[in-house]
């Protein structure tokens, strides 16, 4: 257990907290890599057999809608049991039913429906299990980032995002193209299995638990933080105030509107470019990774601008300019995209939108724990519930407009709602917590 005084003061501090964000980084790769395979496979199981693009809609969404409907049953367990065991759970579930994605022809499920019935149910299923992942970051995150780097800290999760984008559509179309599309899930659910002992055995919920952190670091961690209530720990999520705050309800609505534009680069995109671009699988594997790589470099400046606003304009106006300037940006940029008529112009201007989209998404995971350090799981459940129901739309909504008005008009309907979270953030109040304030405390272990 860390300890202060003045040899912790001599002390170099350790470097802990880094990797264990770094974790959750890897973490939300694995997501990526079970949620995006589908999309990247979409075409050759559409082709094998004779989906249309209608029913290929609601197989993308199949995943979405059970991934929103368990966000806050999933961020209800992380805070009663812990991330760490909630994360472990999470990816032993879906890696396994990742791997079945494969067999999904051939279940059971496809002789009492129908094939597409079949990956409907087994994406279904993988949903649930991803459910608890994201949420449970945030336990990680308000634990061990420390309460003046929540942006960078939350930025890590969404770099994993941005990274697990990337590496998808190359590593699962070289995978298709030699083996065929089934032996993608197959490696990625086995992928995943590994992962969650690796995060087991090196991960721990709480910095005082881990053997390698020194007071040092420890210091840099706790310092400013409330103290931890005995009381409180275990105890049922504040749902009374959660559910009665304008801040909450606000973030819900913005996240909603963040989470249908960006779901249309994990469902759509790589089939647009293939169908309506006219690339090949190579090349569509190629240029879907540009949005993704867009993400990793702008969602940490995200988190470092969302925390620079914060300590130079306040909590409150800080966390809004942060949302407002990335929303603003990522909706002009999908706009102009939508239009251009060169390919790689269109990708990059659309690749914008999406890295501008997650700059901003940074601050909203931030506040959930400025709001609720102590329960920022729960809080984050529910928005993301939200925020998986505007993504569960999405590929639905957008492949009517497309059918029935064209792509360029389903990608501007995308842009449109991407403003609804820049309004959102005016209503946000990131300086009023819903947990009552506890005694400040420099150092925990005294």
């Amino acid at each position: 257990m860390p300890t202060s005084g003045p040899a912790a003061t001599l002390q170099r501090a350790t470097t802990v907290r880094w990797r264990i964000l770094t974790s959750v980084s890897l973490v939300i790769v694995l997501t990526y890599l079970d949620r995006l395979n589908f999309s990247i496979a979409g075409q050759y199981i559409q082709s094998e057999f004779g989906f249309s693009t209608k029913t290929m809609g609601w197989l993308l969404s199949a995943f979405l809608l059970s991934y929103a409907l368990m966000q806050i049953p999933g961020g209800w367990a992380a805070d009663r049991w812990g991330g760490r065991k909630m994360i472990f759970f999470a990816v032993m579930w879906w890696s396994f039913f990742t791997a079945m994605t494969g067999l999904a022809p051939r279940l059971v499920f496809a002789k009492w429906f129908s094939i597409a019935w079949s990956f409907a149910i087994v994406r279904f299923l993988i949903g649930m299990g991803e459910a608890g992942g994201l949420p449970a970051t945030s336990k990680i995150v308000s634990a061990w980032a420390g309460t003046s780097r929540r942006g960078v800290g939350s930025s890590f999760t969404i770099l994993g995002m941005g990274a697990g984008g990337a590496l998808t559509p190359v590593l699962i179309a070289w995978i298709m193209q030699r083996w065929g599309w089934r032996a993608s899930f197959y490696a990625v659910g086995c992928a995943g299995l590994a992962g969650a002992f690796l995060w087991r055995w090196y991960v721990t919920d709480r910095p005082e638990q881990h053997p390698s952190v020194n007071a040092a670091e420890f210091a840099i961690i706790a310092a400013g933080a409330p103290a931890k209530n005995p009381a409180r720990l275990n105890r049922r999520a504040p749902w009374g105030r959660i559910l009665s705050s304008v801040s909450v309800w606000a973030l819900v609505f913005g996240y909603l509107c963040q989470g249908f534009p960006i779901y249309f680069f994990h469902t759509w995109f790589f089939i647009y470019l293939v169908k309506i671009r006219g690339l090949s699988v190579g090349k569509s594997a190629l240029f879907g990774t540009i949005p993704y790589l867009a993400i990793v470099c702008l969602a940490p400046l995200g988190g470092i601008f969302s925390d620079f606003a914060a300590s130079r304009f306040g909590l409150r106006r800080g966390r809004r300019l942060a949302i407002g300037a990335g929303m603003l940006a990522s909706a002009a940029a999908l706009w102009l995209g939508s239009s251009a008529r060169n390919t790689l112009v269109a990708t990059l201007l659309l690749a914008a939108g999406a890295g501008f989209n997650l700059f901003g998404a940074v601050t909203f995971w931030a506040i959930c724990i400025d709001l609720s350090p102590e329960y920022a799981a729960s809080v984050s459940g529910l928005m993301n519930t939200a925020g998986n129901l505007g993504g569960w739309l999405c590929p639905i909504v957008t492949a009517y407009i497309a059918a029935r008005y064209g792509w360029t008009r389903a990608i501007v309907c995308v842009s449109i709602v991407t403003l609804g979270a820049a309004l959102s953030s005016l209503l946000i109040r990131a300086d009023e917590p819903i947990e009552p304030p506890e005694p400040v405390l420099e150092l925990l272990f005294m």
